[in-house]
């Protein structure tokens, strides 16, 4: 699943190719997604101009100019690409990458929702097992909504910080890898970051959420800082069907410590990292540096 470097990376792609821009046409190629999507959607989406895109967790809130937000989910194998129409001016601009998908009539059978501007971008939402989800709603019920009310706080907010991060972990005795994976404690740190977050900070996943305190808390909120930016900066981690908004991949696969790298040499003592079950997840890490 796309984690929140993939999915701040996608919402700076689809800024420079949206807000501002009119929604000259919107397709839509089926009745749902993971929910059914809104009655009417297309026809209240036509016509509507983008007016901001924001992120909340993991979630894409691109603001319109009728007062509705589009929120978008990517779910397990959610993706927006962005290309020209009929393949003119096969560039972005101001994106990293200058790859793009041109819409030259070719069509994909998990293309559901494709978004045409009235300069001429295709922003198309591909989801082959369909997990991901689309919501219109009010700008002024947004923060009620149900997917989005019990949320944690965003982990790159300056309120995130090692007393915060205490406050919410005391008295918990759940191991710290499920505890940082909880969105109502803080949103977006997923499983790849969860174990380049610890591993950074030198805490093993199995201590108890509860005991991360004081100077163990400092060091994981730096940690979870310092990769969700390096992950943003290289474009997220290019895992199964993660592509950025103009198609191309991400990096940040290439600097993982430990994530993946089971029987690999940790690169701090050498001892070879390890995998444990946690959750129903894989966890790496290395015995010897983290406690």
């Amino acid at each position: 699943m796309p984690e929140l470097p993939e999915v701040e990376t996608v919402r700076q792609g689809l800024i420079r190719c949206m807000v501002g821009h009119r929604l000259a046409k919107v397709d839509q190629r089926r009745a749902d997604l993971r929910f059914p999507l809104p009655r009417d959607f297309a026809r209240r989406l036509t016509g509507r101009t983008v007016t901001a895109i924001d992120r909340r967790a993991k979630y894409l809130l691109l603001h319109l100019d009728d007062g509705m937000v589009l929120m978008i989910h990517l779910g397990m194998s959610g993706r927006i690409v962005v290309g020209r129409r009929g393949g003119v001016g096969n560039k972005l601009g101001e994106f990293h990458h200058e790859t793009v998908r041109s819409d030259s009539g070719g069509r994909d059978a998990h293309d559901h929702v494709v978004f045409t501007t009235d300069h001429g971008f295709v922003v198309t939402f591909n989801d082959p097992r369909r997990f991901g989800m689309m919501d219109l709603v009010s700008n002024n019920a947004l923060h009620e909504h149900k997917l989005l009310k019990s949320l944690g706080p965003e982990p790159l907010e300056d309120a995130f910080d090692a007393q915060a991060l205490a406050a919410r972990l005391r008295g918990k005795r759940t191991p710290i890898k499920a505890a940082i994976l909880d969105q109502n404690l803080v949103v977006g740190v997923g499983n790849i970051y969860a174990c380049e977050a610890l591993f950074r900070a030198g805490i093993s996943p199995r201590r108890l959420a509860g005991t991360v305190k004081g100077e163990r808390a400092e060091r994981l909120v730096k940690s979870i800082k310092d990769v969700l930016r390096a992950a943003i900066k290289a474009g997220g981690s290019s895992l199964r069907d993660y592509v950025q908004a103009d198609g191309e991949l991400g990096y940040f696969q290439h600097h993982f410590q430990v994530y993946d790298r089971e029987g690999s040499a940790c690169p701090k003592c050498g001892q070879k990292i390890k995998r444990l079950a946690q959750g129903g997840r894989s966890t790496f890490y290395c015995a010897k540096c983290q406690r």
